[in-house]
């Protein structure tokens, strides 16, 4: 925890930057939520709602943890992990701005217990492409809850964080990450390389290594997300009721 207020105190800019994003992507996903869904999401009593997305973050959290590499399509800095199944349920059961609420507990929990060895820029990275999933999918399942729906919720949502995870990675988190630890992007780039010949810039490390594992995440979702939500749903609303 020290060490986590240490860094806090290092990094007051960024750390203030990362809280006017998630402000920003809270509200349009209230505005969203009142203009558009206000008739089809879920009613919850605020007690229920806040112990619903506490619940959600910290199995999140627990996912979050257990995070592994893909090592024959990117470099072991690059990990994949299940930490977006429950918020994705989460998302589909309470809305948008219950899925935005459920990643900010996840990543909260993650820096109370594990820290931050990315100074929060790998953190912030995390919330904001989870978001990128989560919102648009929640957003189009709450315009007609039907299991045909859900499955273009799912394609949405991981077409767009397949595609804004993308050009995030290439315009500012690659860049970010070299100049966190002092090296060079070359350096980043050849660990890409020892994956894949055919990396040999940041946008061939985007393409090769980004695009897929963001798809192959987006699908292992889906898969998770297709099998588990409808049986967590009738517990949950059972229980809301």
């Amino acid at each position: 925890m020290s060490n986590l207020i240490k860094t806090l105190g290092e990094n007051t800019q960024f750390v203030l930057v990362s809280v006017c994003v998630i402000a920003v992507i809270i509200l349009i996903s209230k505005l969203v939520e009142t203009k558009l869904l206000k008739e089809t999401v879920a009613k919850v009593g605020k007690t229920r709602y806040i112990t619903t997305c506490a619940m959600f973050g910290a199995i999140a959290m627990v996912l979050h943890i257990l995070d592994f590499a893909i090592p024959f399509l990117a470099p072991g800095f690059y990990k994949l992990d299940f930490s977006e199944v429950p918020v994705m349920i989460g998302g589909f059961l309470l809305g948008p701005v219950g899925g935005v609420v459920i990643e900010v507990v996840k990543i909260l929990l993650k820096l109370v217990v594990k820290g931050t060895t990315t100074a929060f820029v790998g953190d912030l990275a995390n919330f904001v492409v989870g978001c990128a999933f989560v919102v648009p999918a929640s957003i189009v399942y709450h315009m007609n809850k039907t299991k045909k729906t859900a499955f273009i919720a799912l394609v949405t949502g991981t077409c767009c964080m397949t595609v804004f995870g993308s050009l995030f990675n290439g315009i500012y988190l690659i860049p970010a990450f070299a100049a966190l630890y002092g090296m060079p992007v070359d350096v980043i780039i050849s660990m890409g390389t020892e994956v894949n010949k055919g990396i040999t810039s940041i946008w061939t490390l985007v393409l090769f290594s980004v695009v897929p594992l963001n798809i192959l995440k987006g699908v292992m979702i889906s898969v998770v997300t297709a099998l588990l939500y409808k049986r967590i749903s009738k517990v949950l609303h059972n229980s809301f009721n």
